[in-house]
């Protein structure tokens, strides 16, 4: 079996809450989305990977191990899109897994036979140029509620922007109340798009945001540590 595969790396995790795990990167070409803040967007595109088995991504993994070796993170792109690779790669090793997903695929979600970890995008309507109806929120409650019953260790990730507003979070958190019980213990990532920088009239915001989120669930505001360490 054979996927798209942009590059296969090793590096430090630079988001959520596995940041500064070592781990050995799988980015797969090819995403159902198109966000304005992806910092790969050549990973948008199918044609930009090489075809590799699932042996040959095998090979190239066990070259890079380490000692200091957290995880395998599965990550894109959208990886999902590639569910029956990624269960025979599992299937075939022995590492702990992280899976990066923006969690509106729940039908193939549902596919996936093992993982340790899921680190789950929850998207706004300000991610995409065309402010597209946001119907892909469902789905991403969906693939929540999945990964719940199913004892999943998962976080999910909120990006902001310095033009996100308070009302837009308000409008995530109430949802989230309604659909996720409060004991799931589920933690919510805030990360500020990079580059930080562009955050400094804009720090308040990101105190609001916790704020709000932090009334009904875990949060932390995290953001993008491998681009402050200049690393991939």
């Amino acid at each position: 079996m054979n996927a798209p595969i942009i590059e296969i790396f090793s590096s430090f995790q630079g988001e959520g809450i596995l940041i500064g795990r070592r781990q050995i990167f799988i980015r797969f070409a090819g995403c159902n989305l198109s966000c304005k803040y992806c910092d790969t967007i050549e990973s948008q595109s199918v044609t930009s990977g090489t075809e590799l088995s699932v042996e040959e991504t095998i090979k190239k993994v066990k070259a890079l191990e380490t000692s200091d070796l957290h995880s395998i993170s599965f990550t894109g792109g959208e990886p999902l899109l590639y569910v029956d690779f990624i269960n025979e790669f599992m299937d075939k090793t022995d590492y702990n897994f992280l899976l990066e997903t923006n969690g509106t695929l729940p039908d193939f979600l549902s596919k996936i036979n093992q993982i340790d970890y899921v680190s789950l995008d929850i998207k706004l309507p300000e991610h995409f140029d065309n402010e597209m109806e946001y119907e892909i929120f469902e789905d991403e409650i969906k693939s929540l509620k999945l990964l719940i019953e199913h004892n999943i260790n998962i976080y999910c990730k909120v990006v902001v922007l310095p033009s996100t507003e308070s009302k837009t979070i308000k409008m995530i958190l109430e949802r989230l109340k309604d659909e996720i019980p409060k004991n799931s213990n589920i933690p919510i990532v805030i990360q500020p798009s990079s580059p930080i920088n562009k955050w400094k009239i804009h720090t308040k915001k990101l105190f609001e945001f916790s704020e709000i989120i932090g009334d009904y669930l875990d949060v932390l505001m995290i953001p993008q540590v491998h681009k402050i360490l200049d690393i991939e």
